[in-house]
């Protein structure tokens, strides 16, 4: 690997944890398509799907950990909610990430593909009124509900290296009724929980390349904690444009993938 490459990772990694921070999407939904098609642009390298799969599963985790610790000390994270779906994506991503060994490539890109379909759909379900302000620990949502949720994506985002915050997000806007500050500091925690799971599970496979995965986890740690600084100084509003962006370009990039090349 040359110094090229692993700065490229690094600041890649940086990036990816930082809209990670910013948005409350454990930042699979950026950094997949970064590390797919960054590298090969400038030249410096490549990386095919499974690497990048279970590279980004390990900055997912580590970006996600990260932000929630900061965006738990400004009690915008609700510790029932983050434990109910944390435990069922857990398990879906656990066994998703097994699965994943056994799976095509490009059945992965699809699937990837149709995550980001689907929670762009979200994107245009209106959502439940703006932030209360009652403490994130003081309200209560459908326990079942939260863990079929988090359990479907969490199988999904197992597949393909993602936390798959980027799809929980809008789900947990428009089905559980959860309001976008709760979400973004909740949904990490969530996150976080699954991604370990998955994390294993790609590790006790052999898919995990551990040197490339750590550089990309060490420029997480930073950009996450910048990002959920900048998301504390975001109304709601734009939080939820941001994260409409970033799905929208995702989505048009991977599926161009899928269909074209």
């Amino acid at each position: 690997m040359s110094l090229l490459f692993g700065s490229t990772l690094f600041v890649l990694g940086v990036l990816g944890a930082f809209v990670s921070g910013l948005t409350g999407v454990g930042g699979a939904i950026v950094m997949i398509p970064l590390l797919l098609y960054v590298p090969p642009l400038l030249g410096v390298g490549h990386l095919d799907v499974k690497t990048v799969a279970a590279i980004t599963m390990l900055q997912v985790f580590v970006a996600a950990a990260s932000g929630v610790v900061a965006h738990g000390r400004h009690r915008a994270v609700n510790r029932r909610l983050a434990i109910t779906g944390g435990l069922a994506m857990a398990a879906g991503s656990l066994i998703g990430a097994v699965a994943s060994e056994w799976m095509r490539n490009s059945w992965l890109l699809v699937v990837f593909a149709l995550m980001v379909t689907t929670a762009f759909a979200l994107m245009f379900v209106p959502t439940p009124p703006p932030d209360v302000t009652a403490p994130a620990d003081e309200r209560e949502y459908s326990r079942t509900l939260i863990a079929s949720v988090a359990g479907g994506v969490g199988l999904a985002a197992g597949l393909v290296g993602a936390g798959g915050a980027f799809l929980l997000v809008p789900l947990l806007l428009v089905v559980v009724g959860v309001p976008i500050r709760v979400t973004i500091g909740s949904s990490l925690a969530i996150t976080a929980l699954g991604a370990s799971s998955g994390l294993i599970g790609k590790l006790v496979t052999g898919q995990v390349p551990l040197g490339l995965a750590l550089i990309v986890a060490l420029g997480a740690v930073p950009g996450a904690q910048l990002g959920a600084l900048a998301s504390r100084r975001l109304a709601g509003p734009a939080l939820k444009g941001i994260l409409f962006v970033v799905i929208l370009l995702t989505g048009v990039r991977v599926w161009w993938n899928v269909l074209f090349e």
